[in-house]
């Protein structure tokens, strides 16, 4: 008998970004605004404060509504300015 070796060639797992925030917009088709909130330290003093940033997430079935807290993750640019897509609901 002969035995037959085979070789695995290794997947390379694409690390997305994932984030999680708030959805504060739903005004546009297939689109919804998420604002996450970060907190920083003062490199200097080292007090902690809180940055928020928006960002446009994707929604194809438009099934989030304003104060849904989700999970966004980094795609492919789908517009202008929109290059995260929703992923679930949190809670």
């Amino acid at each position: 008998m002969e035995k037959t070796t085979e070789k695995t060639i290794p997947v390379k797992k694409k690390n997305f970004r994932e984030l999680k925030g708030v959805i504060v917009s739903t005004r546009m088709q297939k689109t919804v605004v998420v604002e996450v909130n970060t907190s920083k330290a003062h490199k200097l003093y080292k007090k902690r404060y809180t940055t928020s940033k928006r960002y446009k997430a994707h929604d194809e079935n438009n099934d989030y509504n304003m104060g849904d807290k989700v999970l966004i993750r980094q795609s492919r640019p789908l517009s202008k300015e929109k290059r995260w897509t929703v992923v679930r609901k949190i809670k």
